[in-house]
C-alpha cells in the first residue's frame, strides 16, 4: 500500500508534514537519486547540487508557496535543503541528460475518456506511471485553501504528479525528449508546474500553466475537468500544441505525436518504438471496450501485449540496471466522484486502494 499522507497548514507545515511522515522514503529517494545522477547522468554529487542551487533561485522566485513546501520537507525529513532541491528539479536534471546520453525516457501511459464513452457519464482518466522501481512513492491529501486535491508524487517531491482537486480537474503526464531540452534555461520547473496546475480551479487556467513562458525540458500534460473536457498538451522547450480527443478520449505515451507539427526534433531512440506500440495499443482497446466504466480502464492499464515493454511494464533483466524500468505506480480517476484508485507496482500484481478527497 502507497503511503496517504494528510497535509494541512500553509506550505511550510505541509512541507514538514510531508517530511516527516516520508522521512524514510525521502531518504531513500536521496540514496536512490544520487546514484542515477552519477550512473545514468554522468553527473557527480557536487555538479548536481550546483545545479539545485540555480534552480532555487528560480523556484523562490516563480512560486513562494512551493518554495515554502520545499523548506518545510527539508525541516521536517532533517535533510539539507540543496538536496531537496535536487529531488524536486530531478526532472530538468535528468531529461537533459537523457538527450546527452542517448537513453532516452520510456514508460507511462495516460488516458481520458469523456463522459459520452464512459458506462455512467463521468469524466475518467487512468494512468500506468512506469520509472525507476526503486523509486519511493506517497499519496498526498492536502487541505489547500484554493482546492483540496489528491495526488501521487515522490517522497520528498512537493509537486504531485497524478491528481485530482475539489474542482474536478485532473492531471496526468508524460516525459518527452526533444534536442531543444536544456537544463541551463533556468525557467519554471516541470514539478513546481504540476503542483500548479492542481491548485487550479477551471481547465483554461490549468492550460495556461503549461503554455505560459519558456521550458527547460519537454513534456506531456493530460488535462480533464468534469463538466469542461479534455485537452492534451504537447509541451517543448520553446513552443507546445494542444490535441483534442478524437473519438471522445486521448491517449499519450513518451513520444511526441507529430513533432514537426510543434518544429521539434527526438533524439534517436531504441525505445521510441515501445511508447508507440503502447498508443497504438490503448487506442485499441479504449475503442474494443466503449462505453468504458472505471473496471474497464483498470483491466486496460494490466494489458500485457509486448510484454516487458506493455503498458503494464516489466523490467527487463536483459537489460542494464540504468535501463530498468516497470510500472511503479497505477491509477485511475473519477473525476466527477473526485476518487482515485491506485496500485503501488505493477497494476497485474497488486490490488487498488481507493483515495478520496477526504
Amino acid at each position: 500500500m502507497i503511503p496517504v499522507l494528510e497535509l494541512s497548514g500553509n506550505p511550510r507545515e505541509q512541507g514538514r508534514q510531508h517530511g516527516e511522515g516520508a522521512r524514510e522514503r525521502i531518504a531513500r529517494n536521496l540514496e536512490v537519486y544520487f546514484e542515477r545522477f552519477e550512473r545514468e547522468g554522468r553527473l557527480t554529487r557536487d555538479e548536481v547540487l550546483r545545479r539545485a542551487e540555480l534552480y532555487w533561485d528560480v523556484i523562490q522566485n516563480v512560486n513562494g508557496d512551493y518554495a515554502e513546501g520545499v523548506r518545510g520537507v527539508a525541516d521536517g525529513s532533517n535533510v539539507e535543503l540543496l538536496e531537496i532541491v535536487a529531488l524536486n528539479v530531478r526532472y530538468e536534471i535528468l531529461y537533459h541528460q537523457f538527450t546527452q546520453t542517448a537513453l532516452g525516457a520510456d514508460g507511462c501511459t495516460g488516458m481520458a475518456i469523456s463522459p459520452a464513452n464512459t458506462r455512467h457519464g463521468h469524466m475518467l482518466m487512468g494512468e500506468n506511471w512506469d520509472w525507476i522501481p526503486q523509486a519511493q512513492t506517497v499519496m498526498l491529501r492536502v487541505q489547500d485553501a484554493n482546492a483540496p486535491l489528491v495526488c501521487f508524487t515522490e517522497a520528498g517531491i512537493v509537486g504531485g504528479k497524478i491528481g485530482l482537486n475539489a474542482h474536478g480537474l485532473g492531471l496526468l503526464i508524460n516525459g518527452l525528449i526533444s534536442t531543444d531540452d536544456d537544463w541551463s534555461r533556468l525557467t519554471k520547473p516541470f514539478h513546481v508546474r504540476c503542483h500548479e496546475i492542481l491548485r487550479q480551479r477551471s481547465l483554461e487556467e490549468a492550460v495556461r500553466i503549461v503554455t505560459d513562458g519558456e521550458r527547460a525540458c519537454s513534456a506531456n500534460f493530460l488535462l480533464a475537468q468534469a463538466g469542461t473536457g479534455i485537452v492534451n498538451v504537447e509541451s517543448a522547450p520553446l513552443a507546445t500544441r494542444q490535441l483534442e480527443p478524437a473519438d471522445h478520449w486521448i491517449a499519450h505515451a513518451n513520444h511526441f505525436v507529430d513533432p514537426d507539427a510543434l518544429g521539434v526534433v527526438e533524439p534517436p531512440s531504441e525505445k521510441r518504438p515501445h511508447s508507440q506500440h503502447r498508443l497504438r495499443k490503448a487506442d485499441e482497446l479504449l475503442g474494443a471496450r466503449v462505453p468504458i466504466a472505471t473496471d474497464d480502464l483498470s483491466a486496460i492499464l494490466r494489458d500485457h501485449d509486448g510484454r516487458p515493454y506493455s503498458i503494464c511494464r516489466h523490467v527487463d533483466d536483459a537489460e542494464p540496471p540504468e535501463e530498468h524500468y516497470q510500472t511503479v505506480v497505477s491509477a485511475v480517476m473519477d473525476l466527477d466522484e473526485r476518487t482515485m484508485w491506485v496500485s503501488d507496482g505493477p497494476p497485474c500484481e497488486h490490488a487498488d486502494q481507493e483515495i478520496g478527497l477526504g
